[in-house]
């Protein structure tokens, strides 16, 4: 694992200094402080996606539960313009974990392959967003301003650039993960499940149980995503809500290292992942690169990093003698 973050980590800075070489702008202010704005999305999401892929899992969904999630907080808080803003994220991660529990239980009980359940609530998620908001946008004048500021305002400034408060919670959401997956036997047993599943069967690892679990918490991290989407953005369309994220998050989590085959990942590389993927983001676009490309980049990305990951272990395996 070390080797990979290593290796995400340089990926990082030959990716940050090749974009300054070429647009000194892009370490400007304004430039860094878009790549903190966009990292959390990306972070609090693939904390999620990093238990799933570790179990031998996906969930496609996400970007689906994040959009369904960022409607259903929004049109409540534009319904209750008085609420304090606990209820609004009451609401996102409620909502969340409904859907990730629905995903959950076709997978867990119903024994549907991951790829296709997942692939059906993507869909069949993103027909309810259109359904619950009839096609109506939330605008930024139905979110009350304390939810701006979570994108706004934050307890680092320095020259132009300020650490929002939506980075600092979603560094708290990873640390708590770290926390989980190291330090409690259900984490453990997680990573157990992945590397191999028949094993922790015989074991008495909960297999159901523990795959129910790792979707139901993708589900609840997705509906805080969501609302800080909302505040990321200041509105939530029906149309583009959550739209393309999940390639955007599996990909910043293959490439900090989790293996697609199960069994190994850490905190620390999605960190580095998601921060990757920030920075390719905004330098698209500072380099005046098309977003239609962009597309192309994540794919490759997932791509080169399978790719690299299957080299070297079997390097490894060579230098052992397993082959």
């Amino acid at each position: 694992m070390k080797h990979r973050e290593i290796r995400t980590l340089a990926l990082l800075l030959i990716v940050i200094v090749g974009a300054a070489l070429r647009a000194p702008r892009f370490i400007e202010a304004t430039s860094i402080n878009s790549i903190l704005l966009w990292a959390p999305l990306l972070i609090v999401v693939g904390m999620g996606q990093m238990l799933v892929i570790v179990t031998r899992g996906i969930d496609v969904s996400v970007g689906s539960m994040v959009g369904l999630s960022a409607m259903a907080s929004g049109m409540f808080l534009r319904s209750h313009p008085n609420t304090p803003l606990v209820w609004g994220v009451a609401v996102a991660l409620l909502v969340g974990a409904a859907l990730g529990a629905i995903n959950a239980s076709v997978i867990a009980y119903g024994r549907v392959p991951a790829i296709i359940a997942t692939l059906g609530s993507l869909s069949a998620y993103r027909g309810l967003i259109f359904i619950l908001s009839h096609g109506v946008q939330v605008d930024s004048n139905d979110l009350p301003d304390s939810l701006s500021r979570w994108s706004s305002e934050g307890p680092i400034h320095l020259g132009g650039v300020t650490v929002p408060w939506l980075l600092v919670a979603a560094l708290g959401i990873a640390a708590l993960a770290a926390w989980f997956v190291r330090r409690t036997r259900t984490g453990r047993d997680i990573f157990s499940l992945g590397s191999h599943p028949e094993a922790a069967r015989l074991r008495g690892i909960p297999v159901t149980r523990i795959t129910f679990l790792v979707y139901a918490i993708t589900g609840a991290l997705c509906g805080l995503a969501g609302l800080m989407y909302a505040s990321r953005f200041g509105f939530v369309n029906p149309g583009t809500a959550g739209q393309g994220l999940e390639l955007i998050v599996i990909a910043a989590v293959v490439i900090g290292g989790v293996n697609v085959t199960g069994g190994s990942g850490s905190v620390v590389g999605v960190l580095l992942g998601c921060f990757l993927l920030g920075v390719i983001n905004v330098a698209l676009s500072v380099l005046g690169i098309d977003a239609t490309w962009q597309q192309l980049v994540y794919g490759s990305v997932i791509l080169i990093a399978v790719i690299l990951d299957t080299l070297a272990r079997r390097s490894a395996m060579r230098t052992s003698g397993a082959i």
